[in-house]
């Protein structure tokens, strides 16, 4: 099956006119990724037989029309846990977890019909920018397999951008669904935090995770997070505000609306072509109607520092649970207990966890948390103000989501301040508990540059509303990587 020549709804027509069979398109969703993976490297774990004893059970029952997703196989990223397939968060820790229970959204997608083809690659514990930080394998670029895919759902973006699987989850928490999505030139949106379940997803920085949908068009992207969006009641961070469908009115267009550009976006270090194509869109969107206004978020060049003091105190207080004893890997030939804690610990974790950790335990401990995490969360506060007093005259903020395209494997993975750097632009919007939305925006040296749209908390519609025009009135949606040098 071409995923890049069809999108949900032609896939669930042609399941419906019984064009071919859930079986089928599973089988011949396992043959691609088996060709590709060679080059891309997007899968820890494939779940076939369990994929195809689905599919069977889904023609047998007979495909519902009234739902677009039944039948259709899905990519899901490492870190959400799913009932009787391993789920190693990319980490040695994890290594052998296989888990007796489904996250809230696997649940959600098994009510719709769809089909778990396997768990996708990530860095160890969604800690990094680049996928290379997985303990099992390097995952690359879908156009350029000399490039890192983005982080930490690398994976993710990489298995839908090479046509791999028409649609995957990943996790953001800090820029890590909409910046693989750049740098893979495909659509991936953070919800609102509380839009979506964080049950059963491994927790990295609790009040910043957030579960969402990557996929290669916006109406797509809608119908996704239609399907996993919702209460629940075994996460106390969940919203019980209702969900609307998000396809409606998808077409309204943008007319009337009215774009915030902060001039903090086109600072030093975002690459001339970058900026270019975020103003060749801002023209876009002007000609489609929409006001287009120069605005400041003045505290953003404090969401980096700010975001890994929060985020690694988090990190360093939930993955304690991780010490060797209850479960995790434990060290061998150990001679007491100290011993189980210290090296299970630094055997298990890899490098840039064990620096996140450390950074976390430090900011928290007591000589410094007035210094540090006090003070990072005032800060955080001024930076959701500063959100707020623009979206108080405007429905939406845009800019690059990435300050470059992607960059070389090996290129600054030994540079932990230059990689921190580059989510500078998508952290202040998980800072502030926004919808984010990256999606294709142009090209430099045939790589993908991403745009980003912020919108007010729990407006997804909007975001949606706005990328579905701009996408309708731009071809960089419809480009297709050359997968190992020719069009597959």
């Amino acid at each position: 099956m071409n995923y890049f020549e069809n999108d949900l709804k032609s896939l669930h027509e042609g399941l419906v006119n019984k064009d071919f069979s859930a079986e089928e398109l599973a089988k011949e969703t396992f043959e691609t990724i088996k060709k590709r993976e060679e080059k891309i490297d997007a899968f820890i774990t494939l779940d076939e037989e369990r994929a195809m004893e689905k599919a069977r059970a889904v023609d047998a029952k007979g495909i519902d029309e009234g739902n677009v997703l039944d039948g259709i196989p899905v990519g899901i990223k490492d870190n959400i846990v799913t009932k009787g397939l391993k789920t190693t968060a990319a980490s040695k820790m994890l290594e052998n977890f296989n888990p007796i229970y489904n996250a809230t959204v696997m649940d959600k997608l098994d009510e719709k019909g769809m089909i778990t083809v396997g768990k996708l690659n990530m860095d160890e514990f969604a800690m990094g920018s680049s996928t290379e930080t997985s303990a099992f394998k390097k995952t690359k670029n879908a156009w350029d397999q000399t490039k890192v895919p983005g982080g930490s759902s690398g994976g993710s973006a990489a298995a839908v951008a090479s046509g791999e699987v028409i649609a995957a989850l990943g996790s953001d928490t800090g820029g890590s669904i909409r910046q693989p999505a750049a740098f893979n030139g495909i659509v991936g949106l953070k919800p609102t935090y509380g839009r979506v379940s964080r049950y059963g997803l491994i927790a990295f920085a609790s009040s910043m995770d957030q579960i969402g949908p990557l996929t290669r068009s916006v109406y797509d992207n809608a119908l996704m997070l239609n399907a996993i969006s919702g209460h629940d009641s075994r996460d106390f961070t969940s919203s019980s505000k209702e969900v609307p469908d998000f396809t409606k009115g998808i077409d309204e267009g943008v007319k009337g609306m009215r774009i915030a550009v902060p001039k903090e976006y086109f600072a030093e270090g975002v690459d001339a072509d970058v900026q270019q194509a975020v103003k060749d869109a801002i023209k876009k969107f002007e000609e489609l109607g929409a006001t287009v206004d120069e605005v400041s978020l003045p505290h953003t060049k404090y969401g980096v520092p700010v975001y890994y003091i929060i985020a690694s105190s988090e990190a360093s207080s939930n993955l304690q649970r991780f010490d060797g004893i209850r479960y995790g890997f434990r060290a061998e030939d150990v001679k007491n207990l100290e011993d189980v804690y210290v090296r299970s610990r630094s055997e298990g974790f890899g490098d840039e966890v064990k620096r996140r950790i450390m950074l976390g335990t430090f900011s928290l401990s007591a000589g410094t948390y007035d210094a540090f995490f006090k003070k990072a969360a005032q800060v955080r506060t001024l930076i959701c103000r500063d959100y707020e007093d623009v979206f108080e005259n405007h429905d939406l903020i845009l800019g690059p989501t990435a300050p470059t395209t992607a960059y070389g494997i090996g290129e600054k993975i030994d540079d932990p301040v230059t990689m921190y750097m580059n989510d500078i632009l998508t952290i202040p919007v998980n800072l502030a508990g926004l919808p984010g939305m990256s999606l294709p925006a142009g090209f430099s040296d045939g790589l993908p540059i991403g745009m980003q749209l912020v919108a007010p908390r729990f407006r997804e519609d909007t975001l949606y509303k706005a990328g579905f025009a701009f996408e309708q009135a731009t071809d960089f949606h419809k480009a297709v990587p050359e997968i190992g040098g020719q069009n597959l």
